[in-house]
């Protein structure tokens, strides 16, 4: 591989205008990547399209029945009058004349409908006395779009397949058709619903990215001067990373990876990991540098060595990342898909770009006239040599700390490895009572105007959660189907306490044959053909699909989708003795349906995730170093951290999302990497002749602060996500924060005593059997003399 990597080096030095050149325009192309890039918060990034679930969900339900609304709620002291309903008509009528809008349901034109009948007239009463009148005379008709006397909801339609560009578009001249409507001052207009949230969701989740590249900026910046001022342009590892990220957005397009909030949270992770790589080189050429005075040889040098071995640790921590594709949650693929594609993005930007980068700053840096004469007049900067001395002494002072914890942690090895043990096993129980969170309500902002708007909605109207029955009939207009239909609608209405009302076609035949099903089929198409199309469409779908909806209130916020998953095994229950008509076939569907299979992946398949992890890493150890030893150590430690998670996650209090779920195949692929530099350098130390125990306490000591330093740029990055103002994405920052400081800790206490024992008992199986074999060879010796 070294071979392979100096000839890589050789071309980089003799190419290195021509590398930044191609740099350069692969910028260009990233850039107009950037633009295919998508943002998505709906169903589809919880559960997968290949789901039976979600297939049912989008074909029978999403593409023909469901719609959207847009609410305009109206807020007063008195919203039964006439002034109002007058500009409640005139939004509507803007309304219907919009792209896109496909049905409207005002009180404004329930009011003409209902006077029609009355008086013949359709228009709107004069007076406030009769407006309220007939409001007050047909609750049925109006309790659920004006339920009191100071709220009125008004309904904008739309398809259920409108696409995000369409829904923007849809609420936007919403907006503009409220302030042209010219409403009374006294009153409050809020334009809200879902399609409203998740387009301001989508806009918060642009604003607070650059927030937290911002941020992670601003720390590296820190963290860079604090641990590497030793070397020139210390600075120069940020550009170079952001380079990479900036070609992660140009891939994440093209590959077609949406914006979504756990994505999102991927960028100041890339910066923290991938930092390390771009110091890695830096630090090797600046070595190199120094100690050979052919510039050439010094950059193929250090892709030569360096190359390699940062190209190892990309692969361990890409094969922790790996596993995170297991997981059924669209999201989390898509993480896995970003995070990999991201460190190799950062590799490549490091290898290439930061050297030719640095290896131009020293050369042209040696020709600058300026300093050739200022070397003449002070040939040495004492400032900058304290500075340099302040570092090695910073250097050794945490490494003395580090040997001294070495030396406590080997002198009482079997206390240290029991105790994080048991803490583990103690995390790993607790883990298994930490809640599960999918109600993407609580993963935003909670104080984003938009979703206070929608929890108002809800305070007043109750919440909007649907169970949606798809009859798949032989004929839709079958009496039989439509008396079972009103029945079971009734019986689970009257028995289900968490079943507020129904919905679908029947309610719309009986209104009008006089309250009742008609007896024939004949009857039925006549009373179809009388039906607005915008009506019968929400309903009925040609010839062999019928709807039916069960209002099941904010079930995701008051039962939970376990309880959602109980409601919907109750109702299939209820079906099975109260039988649909032969040659019916029916499916439960929904939003709150499809989510429940999120519970099923955030649990088991969390597990799965992480073990998956594991044995990837290992093998990936095993095959790197053909040694058994060699590849457990490093990853027990990380076992021991992902139980030590589990207590902290809760202790904290903090819940299972689709970002927290990938807590494991994130610890195993950073936190492998300090492990793994740990044993390496054990294993040189110990190659010299130094004892077991010396050459551990020589690594802690001259590696240690390396990989404090290192663990502290990751720190930093990850500290960029607690500034996030989605609650889902500050815990995660929060619990990644904590899970590296425990991955160095494990690292420095968990591993010194665990490389000892383990060696040791693999030399000491090696010396008996070399000795059995010495025996043997004896014996033979001795008997063939005989």
């Amino acid at each position: 591989m070294k071979n392979t990597f100096e000839k890589l080096g050789f071309f980089i030095q003799n190419n290195r205008f021509s590398v930044l050149l191609i740099a350069f325009l692969f910028i260009i192309i990233s850039m107009q990547g950037a633009q295919l890039i998508e943002m998505k918060a709906g169903t589809e990034t919880f559960v997968g399209k290949d789901s039976p679930l979600y297939q049912d969900y989008d074909h029978l339900y999403q593409n023909i029945f469901q719609t959207q609304s847009i609410v305009v709620m109206v807020e007063g002291n008195d919203v039964k009058n006439a002034g109002l309903m007058k500009a409640v008509d005139r939004l509507e009528h803007q309304l219907q004349a919009t792209d896109g809008v496909i049905e409207t349901t005002t009180p404004a034109s329930l009011i003409k409908k209902v006077n029609y009948q009355m008086t013949g007239r359709y228009a709107l009463p004069e007076t406030d006395e009769e407006i309220e009148a007939i409001i007050d005379g047909n609750p049925a008709i109006f309790g659920q779009i004006i339920p009191d006397n100071t709220h009125m909801l008004i309904s904008v339609i739309m398809a259920g397949s409108a696409s995000d560009k369409a829904q923007q578009d849809i609420v936007t001249a919403t907006e503009g058709a409220v302030s042209f409507s010219d409403f009374p001052p006294s009153y409050n207009i809020i334009v809200t619903g879902d399609p409203a949230f998740q387009i301001s969701m989508n806009y918060e989740m642009n604003t607070s990215m650059g927030l937290l590249l911002g941020l992670s900026a601003i720390f590296m910046i820190i963290v860079l001067l604090l641990v590497f001022r030793h070397v020139r342009w210390s600075l120069l590892p940020l550009p170079v990373v952001l380079l990479g990220i900036v070609y992660t957005f140009g891939a994440m397009g093209y590959v077609g990876i949406p914006m979504s909030m756990v994505s999102m949270s991927a960028f100041p992770i890339l910066i923290g990991v991938g930092i390390d790589y771009a110091i890695q080189f830096h630090n090797r050429l600046e070595e190199e540098l120094q100690e050979k005075g052919n510039k050439t040889r010094a950059v193929i040098e250090t892709i030569k060595h360096t190359g390699p071995a940062v190209l190892i640790a990309l692969a361990m921590t890409a094969l922790g990342f790996f596993s995170l594709f297991t997981s059924s949650v669209p999201m989390i693929q898509d993480f896995g898909k970003l995070l990999m594609i991201g460190i190799l993005m950062c590799y490549f930007s490091s290898i290439f770009v930061g050297v030719v980068t640095i290896s131009l700053f020293d050369k042209y840096s040696d020709k600058n006239p300026l300093r050739k004469v200022a070397s003449k007049i002070k040939p040495a900067n004492p400032k900058k040599k304290r500075k340099s001395e302040e570092g090695s002494e910073s250097d050794r002072l945490i490494g003395r700390i580090l040997q001294k914890t070495t030396d406590l942690t080997l002198k009482y090895d079997v206390l240290v490895l029991g105790i994080a043990c048991l803490l583990c096993f103690g995390g790993l129980y607790l883990d298994q009572s930490v809640p599960i969170q999918t109600d993407v309500q609580t993963f935003v902002p909670q104080d984003m105007p938009a979703l206070v708007d929608l929890k108002h909605m809800g305070d007043i109207m109750g919440g909007s959660d649907e169970l949606n029955l798809i009859l798949k009939v032989e004929d839709s207009a079958n009496p039989d189907v439509l008396r079972w239909i009103d029945r079971f609608s009734e019986h689970e209405v009257a028995s289900n306490g968490h079943i507020y009302s129904s919905t679908s076609i029947v309610p719309l035949v009986k209104e009008r044959n006089g309250g009742v099903i008609p007896d024939t089929s004949q009857e039925i198409e006549n009373i179809y053909s009388q039906i607005p199309e915008a009506q019968k469409n929400r309903y009925m779908y040609g010839k062999n699909m019928l709807l039916l909806n069960f209002n099941i209130g904010n079930a995701v916020a008051d039962i939970k989708l376990t309880g959602i998953e109980e409601l919907t095994n109750i109702v299939r229950q209820d079906m099975q003795w109260m039988p649909a008509p032969p040659g019916t076939d029916v499916t439960i569907t929904g939003n709150s349906v499809v989510f429940m299979e999120v519970i099923t992946a955030l649990t088991s398949g969390r597990v799965a995730m992480t073990f998956f992890g594991l044995i990837l890493v290992l093998a990936g150890l095993f095959v790197v170093y053909r040694d058994w030893v060699k590849a457990l150590v490093p990853v027990i430690p990380m076992v021991i951290v992902i139980g030590w998670s589990g207590g902290v996650m809760s202790y904290l209090n903090i819940s299972y999302t689709p970002l927290t779920a990938t807590l494991g195949a994130l610890i195993l692929g950073v936190g492998s990497e300090y492990a793994i530099l740990m044993m390496e350098r054990y294993f040189e130390e110990k190659d010299k002749g130094v004892s077991p125990i010396e050459a551990i306490r020589m690594t802690s000591s001259k590696i240690g602060s390396a990989i404090v330093a290192s663990g502290a740029t990751t720190v930093f990055g990850f500290m960029a996500l607690l500034a996030s103002p989605f609650p889902m994405i500050s815990d995660f920052g929060m619990v990644t924060v904590i899970d590296v400081v425990l991955a160095l800790l494990a690292t420095f206490v968990v591993f010194p005593p665990l490389m000892i024992i383990l060696d040791t008992w693999r030399d000491r199986r090696k010396g008996l059997r070399t000795a059995e074999k010495e025996t043997e060879t004896k014996k033979q010796t001795q008997g063939a003399e005989i």
